[in-house]
C-alpha cells in the first residue's frame, strides 16, 4: 500500500486542513501518516479559537523518523502559520523527499491580499519550499504573490493564466495548478501545466454562487491522492475539480448545512471510481 505524510494544521471543528485531508486521501486506499503544525479549537473563520503552535515538535518527529528509516511515497503541505514552519518543513524535504512525491499547496493568501498574521515577505519564504516541490496547487492570488506581479483579476485570459502556469513552473516545479479559474459566468475549475510534457489542461465545473471554506484542502487532497495512485497531471486535475464541485453540491441540496466547510463525507464513496 502506498503511503503519503501530510503535514497541516488541525482543526477540530471545521472541514478543512487534516480533518479533510486524512479521510480523503485514505479513501484512495493510501496509507496517510500526519504531522500537525497546529492544533486550533476551530478553524480561522470562527469569530474565536483556541490556538496550539505545535511548531516545535516537527523537528522532534523527524529525529525519531530518521532514525527508523521511514519513507514516504508522497509528502503533501498544506497551511503553514509561520516562516519558521517553512523553513521546518523544507529541511523534511531534504530529509525525506528525495524518491518522494513532494506536494505544495501554499496557503497563505486570496481575493488579492495575505491571510491575516502573516508578514509581508512570506510569499518570499514559501517561494523557498515550492522551489524544491513537484507539484504546486496556488490560487490565483498565490500565483501572483510567488511571481511578484500584480493581482489584476480581470486580466486573467486563458493566454495569461498559460503565461502564469510557466512563469510558476520555471521558479522550479515541474508541474503546477492554479485553481478559481473562471469560465464565463457559470463555471469554474482548474488549470494545470506539465512542464515535461509542455502541456496544459483546463478543467471546469459547476460555479455556485456561495462562498465555502475547506474547498481548498479537499482540492489538493484529491490531486495528491490521485497522483499517488498512479494518475497523470491531467487526471489529477479534473479529479479534483468534479469532487470539489460535488462536495459544495451536496451542501448547497443539504438544509441543514453547517456555514464553516462542505459535505464531503457522501462524496467519498466517488473516490474509487477516479483511480485510474
Amino acid at each position: 500500500m502506498k503511503r503519503v505524510l501530510t503535514i497541516q494544521d488541525i482543526s477540530c471543528i471545521g472541514r478543512c486542513s487534516l480533518t479533510v485531508a486524512l479521510p480523503i486521501i485514505s479513501a484512495f486506499e493510501v496509507e496517510t501518516a500526519v504531522i500537525p503544525t497546529a492544533v486550533l479549537s476551530q478553524h480561522t473563520a470562527f469569530d474565536h479559537f483556541y490556538f496550539r503552535d505545535l511548531t516545535e515538535e516537527i523537528p522532534q518527529i523527524a529525529a525519531e523518523w530518521k532514525n527508523d528509516n521511514e519513507c514516504f511515497d508522497a509528502i503533501y503541505t498544506g497551511y503553514m502559520g509561520s516562516e519558521h514552519q517553512i523553513d521546518l518543513v523544507s529541511e523534511f524535504f531534504d530529509d525525506f523527499g528525495s524518491e518522494s512525491l513532494t506536494v505544495v499547496d501554499p496557503a497563505m493568501a486570496d481575493n488579492g491580499s495575505l491571510y491575516t498574521g502573516f508578514p509581508d515577505g512570506f510569499a518570499q519564504s514559501m517561494k523557498k519550499l515550492v522551489k524544491k516541490a513537484d507539484v504546486i496547487i496556488p490560487n490565483l492570488t498565490e500565483s501572483c504573490l510567488l511571481l511578484d506581479e500584480e493581482y489584476d483579476p480581470s486580466s486573467f485570459t486563458r493566454d495569461r493564466i498559460i503565461q502564469t502556469l510557466k512563469g510558476l513552473s520555471s521558479l522550479g516545479c515541474p508541474k503546477v495548478i492554479i485553481t478559481g479559474i473562471s469560465a464565463g459566468t457559470n463555471e469554474l475549475g482548474a488549470a494545470g501545466f506539465d512542464s515535461e510534457k509542455n502541456e496544459c489542461y483546463f478543467h471546469y465545473n459547476e460555479r455556485f454562487l456561495q462562498n465555502f471554506h475547506g474547498t481548498g484542502d479537499i482540492f489538493s487532497s484529491v490531486v495528491t491522492g490521485s497522483m499517488v495512485r498512479g494518475a497523470d497531471l491531467d487526471r489529477a486535475v479534473k479529479n479534483a475539480v468534479d469532487f470539489t464541485s460535488l462536495c459544495i453540491r451536496y451542501t448547497v441540496h443539504d438544509p441543514d448545512r453547517r456555514w464553516y466547510g462542505v459535505n464531503f463525507e457522501p462524496a467519498l464513496k466517488e473516490i474509487p471510481n477516479m483511480l485510474p
